[in-house]
């Protein structure tokens, strides 16, 4: 027996509530994206062997599921892709559950998404990366509990936020004809362990207003569009969150707000930094308007030192995990 994973990837648009007056902060939106991927492959073995790609990054991953579930037999896991780690794209939460997804279904455990989550240490401040994986599309998560019995008593990353993933309280399927092209510059990886963290401290908590500009504008603006299959004000909406939240907008690289105007002006309806970056993104709709702007964008960064563009469209289905026989 053989287990068959290949997950999805993410954009970060925002997060809602930095700010906390509520009660509540975090809160998320993004899509899922067909590529790139985590493919990997498990099956039993008389060890524990690791095979392809991260291999020690993927050994204590997997260690660290086998030991909350007291899973004591051995196995191969074979990685075959694994998506840019620290970019925006959401690389670890992919990689944690798509090696924690395969071992349950190896060992035959029965356990939901949201529990893995928990147990892999993902979804404790955005659930836009363990929402994608379970059921794909475009997804905007209610945010954890404030400064209450159960809630997060401070703002932080998800690697350092002891918290459940959030409640998914909207999720739609994206339009097939609507394309991304995405932008991974050659420059410093996007923030990252204890700078992540620092990050969060130096921003946080935000304005009320930001919280207040962000949240009107999703629900006025960005989720009638997405209804209305209205693809110029969805993009302003995406471009507009990107110019709302002064301290984050003050961490942006150079080149990456560069690559936001390029993409703006070579067409895209919207385009904006996923989460911290480097990856940057640009609405499209049909594929011809997306091997465009995909030209367009490599050649601007080629002049920029280099990187990776590709264009993708979403993905409406979560991770595919098959059993081969």
């Amino acid at each position: 027996m053989k287990v068959y994973v290949k997950s999805p990837s993410r954009l970060h648009f925002t997060l809602i509530d930095l700010n906390g007056e509520l009660g509540r902060i975090d809160g998320s939106v993004g899509v899922a994206l067909n590529y790139p991927n985590v493919i990997l492959e498990a099956s039993k073995a008389d060890s524990i062997i690791i095979e392809g790609l991260i291999p020690n990054r993927v050994k204590r991953l997997a260690k660290k599921f086998i030991k909350a579930m007291n899973i004591n037999e051995g196995f191969k896991i074979n990685v075959k892709k694994v998506i840019p780690s620290h970019v925006g794209l959401g690389s670890s939460t992919q990689l944690s559950l798509s090696i924690a997804s395969a071992l349950a279904k190896l060992f035959n455990i029965n356990i939901d998404v949201k529990r893995l989550a928990e147990i892999m240490g993902r979804g404790g401040t955005s659930g836009i990366g363990v929402a994608a994986f379970q059921y794909g599309g475009f997804i905007v998560d209610g945010g954890h509990p404030f400064k209450k019995k159960k809630g997060k008593k401070a703002f932080l990353p998800s690697r350092a936020a002891k918290a459940a993933p959030p409640p998914i309280i909207v999720r739609y399927d994206f339009p097939l004809d609507w394309f991304f092209t995405v932008a991974i510059p050659n420059i410093s990886k996007g923030f990252y362990g204890e700078k992540e963290t620092k990050a969060f401290k130096a921003i946080c908590p935000t304005p009320s207003v930001e919280a207040e500009k962000i949240s009107r504008l999703i629900l006025m603006k960005m989720l009638p569009a997405l209804k209305e299959l209205s693809i110029e004000e969805f993009g302003e909406a995406l471009t507009e969150l990107q110019n709302i939240s002064v301290s984050k907008k003050s961490l942006i690289h150079p080149i990456v707000k560069k690559c936001i105007e390029k993409m703006l002006d070579n067409g895209a309806y919207g385009a904006g930094q996923s989460s911290w970056g480097p990856a940057v993104y640009g609405l499209v709709k049909g594929k011809n308007k997306a091997e465009k702007l995909t030209k367009k964008i490599k050649s601007f960064i080629y002049e920029e030192g280099g990187g990776e563009v590709f264009y993708t469209s979403v993905n409406n289905k979560g991770a595919n995990i098959k059993v081969l026989r």
